[in-house]
């Protein structure tokens, strides 16, 4: 049997709050290695803080790609991340260095890894329609009618995402083909990389829970709601008509702090708000990695020789 001569990368996955990125900036540097972030709110300029974003000292220590690569204003889809990050990865490769994938966005690593349909583009009369549904009759609404003709897209997208609601409306009003259908065709447009999927998750979801709320916590000390007060003084983000539809502020924390500056609630319940928002993110993260069948879960309090066996049985 021939050797698979695809070059390696590793692929670090995990919720919120789990390590991650401490993990991911070890094995760079012990292995030589580049990482690319996939992460959804990473990808914007001024989503720091709220959004853990490496420090300038880590990035000075490791090279570090698909960070900051848009406006908060700006949309970016799936399609483009996997396109740019694939760039980013035969670079890395090229230059004889390991590519490290690290991040919790399940739909950047499905598009990067297993390919995404060419779907049609987006279509902006279209679009005004669906955004004219949702505000006439709710987003949630507009959920269920997803529900109706694609019920594999809806139960994978959460009531409150707007963005991927249109998408999906939009998808099928313009094809007569529901979107779950068109990424199934995607199947066989992997990425011609060998990679190591690993999973960072303590196995305890209590200490995943206080590790997200000190996480917080520390976020607000070091300035977050100044942060998304600068945000919001962006003329650029001021001339979006409804800014909490923005991708960049539905990030989980930008929300509940946008909402908390528009005047809802003290500062104690915008707190446990955000809070408990990162924990529901950190459920729908865990759901979708036990669908990764592939990939090797590691508690990274206890399993840290496990994780130092994998890496060595891997790489050469």
């Amino acid at each position: 049997m021939p050797l698979d001569a695809r070059p390696l990368a590793i692929a670090i996955m995990g919720p919120t709050a789990s390590g991650k990125t401490a993990f991911a900036l070890e094995v760079a540097q012990r292995f030589g290695g580049e990482i690319v972030s996939v992460d959804s709110a990473l990808v914007y300029l001024g989503l720091d803080i709220g959004a853990a974003k490496p420090t300038v000292e880590e990035r000075a220590r490791v090279p570090h790609h698909l960070l900051d690569v848009r406006d908060p204003w700006q949309a970016y889809s799936a399609a483009e991340f996997a396109q740019e990050a694939r760039v980013a990865l035969d670079g890395i490769a090229s230059r004889g260095r390991l590519p490290i994938l690290a991040g919790g966005t399940g739909l950047y690593f499905q598009a990067l890894l297993e390919g995404l349909a060419a779907m049609p583009a987006a279509d902006a009369a279209l679009r005004a329609d669906i955004t004219a549904e949702a505000q006439a009759q709710g987003w949630p609404a507009l959920h269920a009618a997803l529900a109706q003709v694609d019920p594999a897209a809806a139960a994978r997208i959460h009531a409150t995402d707007p963005q991927r609601i249109q998408r999906a409306l939009e998808v099928y009003r313009l094809t007569g083909k529901p979107i779950s259908q068109w990424q199934r065709e995607a199947r066989g447009m992997r990425l011609p990389f060998r990679v190591l999927k690993l999973v960072l998750a303590p196995a305890d979801r209590t200490v995943l829970h206080e590790r997200i709320a000190r996480r917080f916590d520390l976020m607000l000390e070091q300035g977050f709601l100044d942060e998304v007060h600068r945000l919001r003084a962006l003329p650029g983000m001021q001339a979006v008509a409804v800014p909490l539809d923005l991708p960049a502020v539905r990030a989980v924390g930008y929300r509940q702090a946008w909402e908390y500056l528009d005047g809802q609630g003290d500062a104690a319940a915008f707190r446990e708000r955000a809070i408990a928002a990162t924990r529901q993110l950190a459920k729908r993260q865990l759901t979708w990695l036990r669908g990764e069948l592939d990939a090797r879960w590691f508690d990274p309090a206890i399993d840290r020789a496990r994780l130092d066996d994998a890496l060595a049985l891997f790489l050469p």
